[in-house]
């Protein structure tokens, strides 16, 4: 079963997303992240030349004072590419592919104050750092060996793609510069905890195949739509805030839920629709899918399924008794006739 079944029918620009990256996975997997014994540790220098510009560029466009020309747009890939210093004097360049090379130093994109759009995927890179670059808005820097998230703070980027690196620990995440990240790749990478994620215009968050046991410090994250954990060793839903008021959904395929009392750890997420709880041993009970609804009445699918009026109608009977239930224990005791009890004794 791919992710591309657990969002069928459900927001179509996340289908699109996960249909993309599931078909990808595989491959890229075996071609980018390689293990360090499997490459020699130097390669031959191979840098950037002329002659590969002139094949790489595209896309004429007018400059930024709009009093001359030139191409904006440069695709390098799969060249085994070492050294790229010759991008300084390309200060134009607004698009640049540089994936599937032997990069291990990105400094001269430094020089690239127009750059709109970068691709760094399956390289050497240890850090995304870059001075700020104020027109950046997407950036991927998948399958390196990168292990910290310190030195992006790019004012207009929205997208960033961490996956398949080496990071522990989200840190230098600055809210005050990083004012319109909406999207945050961190698939694949080594992750112990969510600290560190404290970005209150994020909308979708991507964390799974991690090593992940909890969910924490999420608080600030009230714009988020989409969240994605599935592949974690999560086994509890601790966690969750209803200050996370725009989650619509949540993917905890593939963790270590066991409690179906968990579940009631969701009820404060007032917009939950879809949730994925596959291969977790949760959903081995028999009441597994009625004892969601009951938590949360608003859920819409569960799994791959959505729900139907008669489930519905039952859960609203299952609850509507636990709540006679729970009033009726809350009652105080009938108080005692003083007079009889002494004329028994």
């Amino acid at each position: 079963m791919s992710d591309e079944d657990d969002l069928e029918d459900f927001e179509p620009d996340q289908d699109d997303f996960e249909k993309e990256e599931d078909e990808k996975e595989t491959e890229e997997g075996e071609d980018y992240r390689k293990e360090g014994e499997e490459f020699p540790e130097e390669w031959l220098p191979t840098p950037l030349t002329e002659d590969m510009m002139k094949e790489g560029l595209s896309l004429l466009c007018k400059t930024g004072s709009g009093l001359a020309h030139a191409y904006v747009k440069l695709e390098v890939k799969e060249r085994d590419l070492t050294d790229i210093y010759l991008l300084r004097s390309y200060i134009h360049l607004r698009y640049v592919d540089v994936s599937e090379n032997h990069l291990t130093d990105l400094s001269p994109l430094n020089y690239l104050t127009h750059l709109l759009w970068l691709k760094a995927d399956g390289n050497r890179l240890r850090s995304a750092q870059l001075n700020e670059l104020p027109y950046l808005q997407i950036a991927s820097f998948a399958y390196n060996q990168i292990t910290d998230t310190e030195g992006i703070s790019h004012p207009r980027l929205e997208t960033l793609n961490l996956k398949g690196n080496r990071i522990h620990m989200v840190t230098g995440l600055d809210p005050q510069k990083l004012i319109s990240l909406h999207t945050v790749e961190l698939r694949g990478n080594q992750l112990e905890s969510t600290v560190g994620i404290n970005l209150p215009k994020l909308k979708n968050l991507y964390l799974a195949q991690n090593l992940l046991k909890k969910v924490e410090s999420l608080e600030d994250l009230s714009n988020l739509t989409t969240l994605h954990l599935r592949d974690n060793q999560i086994d509890t839903l601790s966690g969750f805030s209803r200050e996370m008021k725009s989650l619509q959904y949540l993917n905890l395929r593939g963790n270590m839920v066991a409690n179906l009392g968990e579940l009631a750890k969701l009820r404060d997420l007032p917009k939950l629709r879809a949730l994925v709880l596959l291969d977790n041993p949760c959903t081995e009970e028999t009441n597994y899918r009625q004892e969601a609804l009951v938590q949360m009445p608003y859920l819409e699918r569960l799994d791959k399924e959505f729900y139907e009026e008669e489930e519905r109608a039952e859960a609203d009977e299952i609850r509507q008794s636990l709540k006679e239930d729970k009033e009726k224990e809350q009652e105080p005791e009938p108080k005692r006739d003083l007079e009889q009890e002494q004329s028994l004794i």
